[in-house]
């Protein structure tokens, strides 16, 4: 959502004399550092093969492997996350990964007597939720507006709209509404300085 045409275009208006017309400015000014690097991060990633959205957010990601692996769709964020790309992470729409999220595409075979590498894609639906500190294991699936709890190992499958916690994380009874309409981009306090002010 940081990128720069997009905060000019959307930007809120305040007429010139005006105390809001200050301090959306000054606000904007304090946090401007904050989205060139956003942006400078995402287009880094984009020279190396990377397919992210102009409108998603990437923080201070640590990524490994091959940078053409990585997927981010429109309005997504990600926040302190370590990736390594062994394989495939395709990240849909509007998807928040909070601080302190690894995502691992690679592990070894247990039963193989030479302890092979094996590694398997991850897919992340649209409007998923990853709290902080869980870490998804690879092959696994999440499906369409599912919540993942902090802490929370993803050893299989989430199925859409379910919420799983523990490790191995596992549904609890309480399952999210179907109907989201959300941008997780928006709460970032660099973006509300050009869209609210």
């Amino acid at each position: 959502m940081a990128s720069l045409r997009y905060l000019w275009n959307k930007r809120a208006r305040f007429p010139l004399s005006s105390p809001l017309f200050y301090r959306a400015w000054a606000k904007r000014l304090l946090l401007f550092p904050s989205v060139l690097g956003r942006n400078w991060k995402r287009f880094r990633l984009g020279l190396k093969g990377a397919e992210i959205h102009p409108l998603a957010e990437i923080g201070l990601v640590r990524i490994e492997g091959h940078k053409r692996n990585l997927k981010v769709g429109k309005l997504s964020f990600l926040g302190r996350v370590h990736i390594a790309l062994h394989d495939e992470v395709q990240i849909g729409e509007r998807v928040c990964i909070n601080d302190g999220v690894e995502i691992l595409t690679a592990s070894h075979d247990l039963n193989d007597p030479e302890w092979k590498h094996v590694k398997g894609k991850i897919t992340i639906g649209d409007y998923v939720w990853i709290g902080t500190g869980a870490m998804l294991l690879p092959g696994v699936n999440i499906g369409k507006g599912a919540v993942v709890g902090a802490r929370a190992v993803v050893t299989k499958d989430v199925a859409p709209y379910h919420v799983v916690t523990g490790t191995p994380a596992s549904p609890i009874h309480k399952k999210r509404i179907e109907e989201l309409n959300y941008n997780p981009c928006e709460f970032l306090a660099e973006n509300r300085a050009w869209l609210i002010g």
